[in-house]
This record gives structure tokens, sequence and C-alpha cells, in this order.
């Protein structure tokens, strides 16, 4: 795979290229959410690559980007990883499009059919990138409290608690 390098955010390529998949290979797919749109959201630097969340009309994913070639490691299309973060270990899977070239993302809700609009996806991918990149003993003692209990819940799961 080819290691494109973003020296500034890459946004604008996410974009376009999840733009594209919509209108190509996920056209008329029946789980697309007609209320949603493609957004790349919140895209910072993070172990000296990009790290943001992409919101498309059939899931949202957290979206790793190379900012350089030191550090970056290649896995492959639809190769997996695990990747550290404050929060735990998540798996992302490599990808490549035109627009953006090598990225890798990990899967934090598909379908979207339970998003009523733009910004509910928009704040909960925000929420995502907090959880994410904060610590479990970091969180406040009132937020832990507030958390229902329930057996077996996955980091996902943990995540998807404040959508509506």
């Amino acid at each position: 795979m080819t290691v494109r390098v973003h020296t500034s955010t890459p946004e604008d390529a996410v974009e376009a290229a999840f733009f594209r998949i919509q209108q190509t290979s996920m056209l008329d797919v029946p789980i697309l959410n007609p209320a949603l749109s493609v957004q790349a959201v919140d895209f910072q630097r993070w172990q000296g690559h990009w790290l943001g969340i992409v919101v498309t009309p059939w899931c949202m994913s957290m979206t790793l980007v190379p900012a350089s070639t030191d550090g970056w490691i290649s896995v492959g299309v639809n190769k997996r990883r695990f990747v550290h973060f404050p929060s735990g270990d998540f798996a992302f899977l490599g990808g490549q499009e035109e627009e953006l070239g090598e990225y890798q993302s990990c899967s934090l809700f598909s379908p979207m059919d339970k998003f009523a609009n733009q910004t509910e996806a928009v704040q909960t991918a925000r929420a995502a990138m907090v959880g994410l990149l904060t610590a479990p003993d970091e969180v406040p003692a009132k937020v832990v409290q507030d958390i229902p209990t329930k057996k077996g819940m996955s980091r996902r799961g943990f995540f998807a608690l404040g959508k509506p």
C-alpha cells in the first residue's frame, strides 16, 4: 500500500473519499440513513498522526491517517491491528482510498439508523473521541455513578450509553 503523508488536517480528503464511496458502492444500499451526510469530525494530532471520526449515512468510524512515515504501522487492506488508547485497546482495519491514501478505521456504529439527524451523530462522535482519549480512572466519580450497570458491557457499549 502507498503511504500518503498528510502534513495538514486530512478532513477534506476523508470527506472526498467517503462521499465518493457513498455515490458509488453504497448507492441505493438500504441501510443508508437519509438524514445523515459524510462528515469528518474533530481530526487532531495523536501520537504523530491524525485521529478523528468519520460520520457517514452507513457507519461511524474512528479513523487514523498518517501525518508522517515515522511511527506509522502499515497493515494492508482489511488487515487488523490493535491500537492502544488511554481508554483501552481497539481493533483497526487497514484501508486505501484514492483521495486519502492509506488509513485505518475502527467502526463505532453501523448501521446508523438510530440517529435522527446529523447533529446527533456529530455530538456522539465528539463524545466518543473524548471517551477514547480519557483513561477510565480520569472519569469523574459522578459520571461513573450515573452509568447503568450492564453485565458484559463492551467498550462500544460504553460509547453508546449517551446515544439517543
